[in-house]
């Protein structure tokens, strides 16, 4: 019997139990395994992949976050985690898959993705467009030596009653409800830090979570740029491995003030919509992901 072509392959749902496998293809092209993540995203999204053909894992294999949920469907839905197998690269299974999601399953949905250069002509393809950056940082955060000045903000560990509270600012700032996703940080985070002003408002909260051999930073919600320092500096404190974590270019004062703290410059990603101007909610006050596969 002939073998199927790749591109003829089924694609099918993921679950947890795929966990393994999905490390694996990470590992297989480079990248960290970042088993953590994953079990985030496949319990928080939805994953679909297709099978290697010889039996040995996923062939492929991509992540949907999908967000503000409605009769009509998800208002918004973050593409991330495309990978393909290197010895299945160049043969249109990335293409296969991301059509599929994008084409038949998100029909008519606004999607979201964050692009390496490698990935973006495809995407553009595809009909998505660049509305943003962001930049990559990583390195040993380097705490001031000096006292600091006084802040305009208290930060203190998020506790069980700031949930509700950290839910509303995040909708109002992200642009849609991620219930499903804010609510399982307590668990997925090592630390969950809130921000009030003098009134005891809620302006700003941060998580840091572990990816490997480093600690990620965020999401990075905050009502200024003293807001962002605060969390990050507090955030460091908690840990000696190395920070990441992926910044809007816009917020160029919050950059330039963590390269001057030890932490450098990887990589940039660019900020890709399809069916949308540009992502909704508030820039202004949104730092940094929980992750860039979550949009």
């Amino acid at each position: 019997m002939t073998p199927p072509h790749l591109t003829d392959l089924p694609i099918r749902a993921l679950t947890v139990d795929d966990l393994r496998h999905c490390a694996d293809l990470s590992e297989d092209r480079g990248w960290p395994r970042e088993d953590h993540k994953w079990g985030l995203l496949l319990a928080a999204g939805s994953g679909y992949g297709i099978d290697a053909p010889d039996g040995q894992g996923l062939a492929a294999a991509c992540v949907v976050t999908s967000y503000g949920h409605t009769h009509a469907g998800p208002e918004l839905a973050a593409i991330g985690m495309v990978l393909v197998a290197e010895r299945h690269a160049r043969q249109g299974l990335g293409r296969r898959l991301m059509t599929y999601i994008c084409d038949d399953l998100l029909k008519g949905v606004p999607l979201t993705l964050h692009a390496t250069p490698y990935g973006r002509p495809l995407y553009e393809e595809l009909g998505f467009a660049t509305t943003g950056r962001a930049e990559m940082l990583r390195g040993t955060f380097r705490q001031d030596t000096e006292a600091p000045a006084p802040g305009s903000v208290e930060v203190r560990p998020a506790t069980g009653e700031d949930i509700a509270r950290i839910l509303r600012l995040d909708t109002e700032v992200f642009g849609t409800d991620r219930t499903h996703v804010i609510t399982r940080l307590p668990a997925f985070a090592d630390r969950l830090l809130v921000a009030e002003d003098g009134r005891g408002e809620l302006v700003g909260y941060a998580a840091i979570w572990p990816n490997m051999e480093t600690h990620v930073i965020g999401p990075l919600i905050a009502r200024d740029t003293a807001g962002a320092q605060a969390l990050v500096t507090a955030l460091a404190e908690a840990t000696d491995r190395p920070l990441r974590t992926d910044i809007d270019v816009r917020h160029e004062e919050l950059l330039t003030w963590l390269k001057d703290r030890g932490l450098d410059s990887v990589a940039f990603n660019a900020v890709m919509t399809r069916d949308l101007p540009g992502l909704p909610g508030d820039w202004t006050r949104r730092w940094a992901p929980l992750t860039v596969a979550a949009g």
